[in-house]
């Protein structure tokens, strides 16, 4: 059995984050020691290693939930499972292709800059006017 610390630390996710998986459902609830303390065997090593390498492959928590459904289901389809990596996959290009329109954009701006004074300063100029820009790279992007 083992600690949620040793858990952490044989995944690399951070304790609050498998709290956080706990609460909304992803891991089940643990077994708890007569004081409490959270107990986790090898069925949830193996689960949280599974969320863990989804996220990091980008998989929204809905995803990693509806997969770890089918695998909970050894006798469903795998279609199904294909169809939520086909649509993981179409995100993840849809992302590299706004990150290689701001990149050219970037390039751009940067080029246009000819050094000098703040005042003329291009990249500065182009941030302030969007219109300057020439992708549109306005959706998609949150502020944050």
């Amino acid at each position: 059995m083992l600690t949620i610390g040793m858990l952490s630390r044989e995944t690399g996710t951070k304790v609050p984050t498998i709290r956080y998986y706990e609460q909304i459902g992803l891991m089940p609830e643990p077994s708890r020691t007569e004081g409490g303390q959270r107990r986790y065997g090898e069925a949830d090593l193996d689960r949280l290693s599974f969320v863990r390498h989804a996220r990091q492959l980008g998989f929204p928590l809905d995803a990693i939930r509806e997969l770890l459904d089918l695998s909970d289901n050894p006798e469903r389809e795998c279609d199904e499972v294909d169809v939520i990596a086909q649509r993981q996959l179409r995100q993840v290009e849809q992302r590299i292709a706004r990150l290689e329109a701001l990149r050219g954009e970037l390039r751009r701006m940067l080029r246009q800059c000819t050094g000098g004074k703040r005042s003329d300063c291009r990249v500065l100029e182009v941030l302030r006017d969007h219109s300057e820009c020439l992708s549109d790279h306005k959706d998609g992007w949150p502020d944050r």
